[in-house]
């Protein structure tokens, strides 16, 4: 059975635990409440201003979702111009029954979308409210209704509001009798102690009757809306003279009259930069939202799904067992975040392999795996895509094994989105070096390869991923569903090609990153680095070949001249740098038969 779904809509982070109160008391039994937050960018500045307002929005939620069992685990906070309208698209999107929204001030547009279309264009009941600090402590509640279209919706907002407390009905009629829909409500709502009928001189009348109440719970369907504005007339009048805190509620199926509110697309086009903006507020983490690990486990364990970390190792002797230690201690042995750890070595010719046993991790050597059904080939790639082949979780998480500073926040960080939000597919890790932002270090600024080639060709040719911080990134996580379907290149073009591959076949929208602040490690040689910028810059023309059909890399060479200066040697040595593109894991027969795909 669907449950009772409740969206809460918020404009600002006061009051939280009020708006939940309340929001709880119009739940039936079983219901749950869905919190999304809006955070409007002014229209002269860039959406990804939004990024750490959105932060503080999800730190506050995940606070209060810990104290109220009914909110709902994914949470959403929408950063726009026009934030609302994102609503509507969800709401078109997915079933809710109920809609409350704080409506911050009295004005024409809710979160920017016109006050009519709020109502015209959500197929559920609604209620938006202004005023919500003297709600919380409200007793007196005036219902002003005229008896039809928004009756049983208007009496359950009451109830809801007076507690016990009571209500006073305030009936507009045209001959001054109580219709008999009125009659049955004060029969079966015993909180409603008083009725007053109204013939004309509506808004007076209900500022008078205002004087003695705390709330005011009025129907949209009351209130004619001007032809040469969108705030409701009646409404607005009220407001100004009485300064109460007032809900204006419209319910999805109108009572006694005729009246269909129609589901129609609102999804009007938008600017690429805009879009990517959005994403970067949005979808950009900081490992210190996950940082409660036994929530994190308690969202596993109700969505059944195990986690495997997976450590690509070549001779990391001097790092390794910290990172297996640190990890299994703190997310495996003390807490169970994770099911699984195993190394995936690339033929270490000192201790890696050796110490990893030593410490009680499962250990592979990727040119032994799956050999006989696919060969094998060198590099980092090569080693990740066979750890799909060796792994056994539904979520996948892969750190290098050489970072020195190694925390449990590189997983939690990785895995807190995933569990999270359901609709993510890939989690992207970012670092660099630190700064120091409201008392919290953020990451700030890649390596040389990547703010030198992979952020530049993204910005030229897939511009959707130029939000990403830092693609290159050896941290990342993401579903075993996602992973399988999407080829991998064996070498350094891999995390350029899963990230061009995954926006493909999901879209932008299923990709995040989050913020796991310092990571420290060895900087490579500026050689090593010109081979990786040769062989990522070989995946991009891989890419654009495959999407304009022109011959790029066909007609491309795939061997390096490298310079070589010692002390008794100047000369060009010959490279030959390039990935072999692997094809998605779900079609090796072998893993279709282990993992019945």
């Amino acid at each position: 059975m669907t449950p009772y779904n409740l969206m809460l809509v918020l404009s600002s982070k006061d009051n939280l635990s009020d708006w939940i109160a309340f929001a709880e008391r119009l739940l039936p039994p079983g219901g749950e409440v869905h919190l999304r937050g809006m955070v409007t960018v002014e229209a002269d500045k860039s959406l990804s201003e939004g990024a750490l307002p959105a932060r503080v929005w999800r730190e506050s939620f995940r606070a209060a979702a810990l104290a109220h069992p009914a909110i709902h685990d994914e949470v959403q906070v929408y950063v726009d111009y026009q934030p609302f309208q994102r609503i509507i698209n969800e709401l078109q999107d997915h079933h809710f029954d109920f809609l409350l929204i704080e409506w911050g001030a009295l004005s024409t547009t809710v979160g920017g979308v016109p006050f009519e279309d709020v109502l015209r264009l959500t197929a559920c009941d609604v209620a938006l409210v202004i005023g919500m600090p003297m709600i919380a402590d409200a007793s007196q509640v005036l219902l002003s209704l005229r008896g039809g279209p928004n009756l049983s919706l208007g009496t359950r907002v009451a109830g809801a509001l007076a507690g016990t407390g009571n209500t006073t009905l305030f009936h507009a009629v045209a001959r001054g009798k109580i219709a008999p829909d009125l009659e049955v409500v004060m029969r079966t709502h015993p909180y409603i102690t008083r009725t007053v009928t109204a013939v004309s001189d509506f808004a007076a009348g209900i500022v008078r009757e205002a004087a003695a109440h705390d709330v005011i719970v009025m129907g949209a369907g009351f209130h004619r809306l001007s032809n040469t504005s969108a705030r409701p007339t009646i409404f607005h009048e009220v407001f100004e003279r009485t300064h109460k805190p007032i809900v204006l509620v419209h319910a999805a199926r109108q009572e006694a009259l005729e009246f269909h509110v129609p589901m129609l697309a609102y999804k009007p086009d938008e600017s690429l930069s805009n879009r990517v903006d959005r994403w970067f507020a949005e979808n950009t983490f900081h490992s210190s939202e996950f940082d409660d690990v036994r929530a994190l486990v308690a969202l596993k364990e109700k969505q059944g799904v195990t986690v495997s970390v997976a450590l690509p190792a070549l001779n990391e002797e001097e790092t390794v067992a910290t990172v297996i230690r640190t990890i299994k201690t703190a997310l495996m042995d003390d807490v169970p975040l994770i099911d699984e750890i195993v190394l995936i070595d690339s033929r270490s010719t000192d201790r890696t392999v050796a110490i990893a046993q030593a410490c009680g991790v499962p250990t592979y050597v990727h040119q032994e795996v799956l050999v006989d059904e696919v060969g094998t080939h060198a590099g980092k790639g090569e080693a990740l895509w066979k750890s799909l082949y060796v792994t056994k979780g539904d979520i996948i998480a892969w750190i290098d094994t050489d970072i020195s500073n190694i925390h449990p926040r590189f997983i939690y960080g990785l895995l807190g989105p995933l569990l999270r939000y359901p609709r993510l597919q890939y989690v992207k890790g970012f670092y660099a070096r630190p700064i120091e932002v409201g008392g919290k270090l953020q990451a700030y600024g890649g390596g040389r390869v990547t703010e030198l080639v992979a952020r530049p060709f993204f910005n030229l040719f897939y511009p959707e991923l130029s939000g990403i911080v830092q693609p290159l990134a050896g941290e990342y996580a993401g579903r075993r569903r996602a992973l399988e379907q999407v080829p991998f290149f064996s070498g350094y073009g891999v995390e350029t090609g899963l990230l061009i591959d995954l926006l493909d076949r999901f879209g932008l929208d299923s990709i995040a990153q989050s913020d796991l602040e310092v990571r420290v490690h060895h900087n490579q040689p500026l050689v090593s680095l010109s081979k990786m910028s040769f062989a990522i810059l070989q995946v991009f023309l891989a890419r654009l070949e495959s999407r304009t059909g022109a011959g790029l890399l066909s007609h491309a060479n795939r061997s390096m001249k490298l310079v070589v200066q010692e002390e008794d040697r100047f000369a060009l040595d010959i490279a030959e740098v390039g990935d072999y593109e692997r094809s998605p894991m779900i079609n090796v027969p072998a893993y279709a038969q282990r993992y019945g795909t």
